[in-house]
């Protein structure tokens, strides 16, 4: 009686040598600006070689280098093995191997697309199946598409080496334990200052005597819930307000504002604060600043940094602030230069590297509670995990602050500033809620761009565009700059970066004399910057044109709005 399989089985093939770049990593699908539902990972710049070496435990710098860039990628990987599950086992995703090309950094390079059943069976990919363009650069993204928005998946895509290549032995991370000792230690270490607890004391009294609470949010990609999956339950900011609502909520009278927006420093969030937090509704008895990892782009080094804090500080219904420092992979933030404004106004401040990076460094075998791959999304951003320890964080302050006993009344108006945060009175223009003082000629900015950042705000299931209400000048427009004659004695204005050719530079003058040029590839994708076009000026009428750089005049370029000083507050 046959039993159905082969007379004569095949040996089974030998694994070639392999090194994991993502291993049960948790994605969540999107809308794409370009259409349908997607998850990019971005792997340009080196980050490919980054994951090899966490999570692959590449330390050959050979080897790593290889992978920087197109021709060395294909020298080493022989295929690539490509797995992912999601709940429903029988539909097809789609993995895209997008190579950045030299011409144009997202249309020109190979793209190759593979069907994958959502199973969890591994799916392997012979590069010498690829149709290869010619200008490739390097590994630009892994895309996995799918059917449905919000699509939640874990993946794994592993490189198999050509011969004559070795990778060492890949062993996969312990799962953190949560409720162990070792884990509320680290956690503890988190606290750098309660400060003067009046203000988050008054705060936790309301929500316990069942008044009305606003927890609110404001900061960079960390902030809006990259890398946590699904984004929008497992951010830090949702569950450190499910913390304070568990602790000291009454019902439903703690309420939840968030205002993340990625690749932002508080140079821009200090223009938004007024739109993104306080016109949402309750003013926030409760305003958490996360920037440490976002203000390397703040130019002024400080100075909005600090005006936002001033800002929220000095708001009518007196808000506590809360610093908080987040981290990057390479154990970097700019706590050394932001906490000194803590220390200043004695506010509570919570560290997130103060607490992993010491035991990012540690053997498992000796007590390491979490390990970098488990911690980190990417190079920049934290994985549910890693939003979990900063809930903790925030959670374990909480906790303090109720404990002890209520400190005086804080006189802030009394400080000495720590930088120079002149910017406390200014407010966003744009070409919806303009200024009455301002004279405003488009000139050839005539077209309004749809081509935003989109994030996802608060509890929102769908994604808002950032600053939409902009001017946009196209190749069409002719050669008259934007012109706007305005009172004030500073101006920021708020330019779109972007991965596309399509967009050029544009020159800015300030009452006839060039100041800056704004250059929307220098980033390379699609966001918002703001920059200083002057400050520190009479507040006079002054006059700023911005005009498409010579260079690149039939180019499209985007204003997307102003920071100004308010003639009334």
């Amino acid at each position: 009686m046959s039993n159905g399989g082969p007379k004569a089985p095949k040996d089974p093939t030998k694994k070639r040598p392999s090194i994991f770049v993502l291993y049960d990593k948790t994605i969540e699908a999107y809308k794409m600006p370009e259409g349908g539902s997607a998850s990019p990972l971005f792997l340009d710049n080196k980050r490919l070689a980054n994951y090899a070496k966490t999570i692959g435990r590449v330390e050959e710098e050979a080897t790593l280098e290889l992978l920087n860039s197109a021709e060395g990628f294909r020298k080493l990987v022989h295929s690539i093995g490509v797995s992912v599950a999601c709940e429903n086992t029988t539909q097809e995703a789609e993995f895209v191997l997008h190579m950045n090309g030299a011409s144009d950094m997202f249309e020109s390079g190979t793209k190759h697309v593979t069907k994958v059943v959502t199973n969890g069976s591994e799916v392997e990919i012979p590069l010498s199946d690829i149709d290869w363009y010619g200008d490739d650069v390097c590994v630009g993204r892994f895309l996995f598409r799918f059917a449905s928005d919000w699509e939640v998946a874990t993946i794994n895509v592993c490189l198999y080496l050509n011969d004559g290549y070795t990778a060492p032995e890949f062993i996969p991370d312990a799962p953190v334990d949560f409720e162990s000792g070792a884990y509320k230690e680290m956690i503890a270490k988190s606290f750098v200052s309660l400060g003067n607890n009046v203000r988050l004391k008054r705060a936790i009294e309301k929500a316990k005597a069942g008044e009305d609470v606003t927890v609110a949010f404001i900061g960079g990609s960390i902030t809006e819930g990259a890398g946590a999956t699904p984004s929008q339950k497992t951010c830090y900011s949702k569950v450190a307000y499910d913390r304070f609502c568990a602790r000291f909520g009454t019902g439903d009278n703690v309420h939840y504002t968030k205002a993340g927006v990625g690749g932002t420093s508080s140079e821009l969030g200090m223009i938004r604060y007024e739109r993104d937090i306080l016109s949402r509704g309750a003013k926030p008895d409760i305003v958490v600043v996360e920037f440490a990892v976002n203000d390397e782009g703040d130019e002024t080094k400080g100075d909005c940094y600090e005006t936002l804090v001033r800002k929220i500080l000095f708001s009518d219904n007196a808000p506590a602030v809360i610093l908080l420092f987040s981290v990057f992979e390479n154990d970097w933030n700019l706590q050394e230069r932001l906490s000194p404004v803590g220390v200043r106004y004695d506010l509570p401040m919570v560290s997130v590297r103060d607490a992993v990076v010491e035991q990012f460094y540690l053997p498992a075998e000796v007590g390491r509670v979490i390990s970098k791959n488990r911690f980190f999304y990417d190079i920049y951003h934290p994985t549910s995990d890693g939003h979990r320890i900063m809930a903790d964080s925030l959670d374990y302050l909480f906790a303090q602050a109720d404990a002890a006993p209520t400190g005086a009344e804080p006189d802030y108006e009394a400080l000495e500033t720590v930088f120079r945060p002149e910017f406390v009175n200014v407010r966003l223009l744009d070409r919806k809620d303009g200024f009455a003082g301002a004279e405003i000629s488009c000139g050839g900015f005539t077209e309004t761009d749809a081509d935003l950042h989109y994030v996802e705000m608060n509890l929102d299931n769908y994604r808002t565009p950032v600053l939409p209400h902009n001017w946009m000048a196209t190749e069409e427009s002719g050669d008259e700059p934007f012109v706007i004659k305005i009172k004030s004695p500073y101006l920021l204005v708020i330019t779109k970066d972007s991965g596309k050719l399509e967009f050029g530079k544009a020159d800015i003058y300030v009452d006839g004399e060039y100041v800056l040029t704004a250059d929307p590839q220098a980033v390379g994708w699609t966001h918002s910057t703001a920059q200083i076009a002057y400050r520190g000026k009479e507040n006079t009428v002054h006059t700023v044109e911005i005009r498409r750089n010579p260079e690149t005049k039939d180019k499209k370029f985007t204003i997307l709005g102003f920071g100004y000083e308010a003639p009334e507050v």
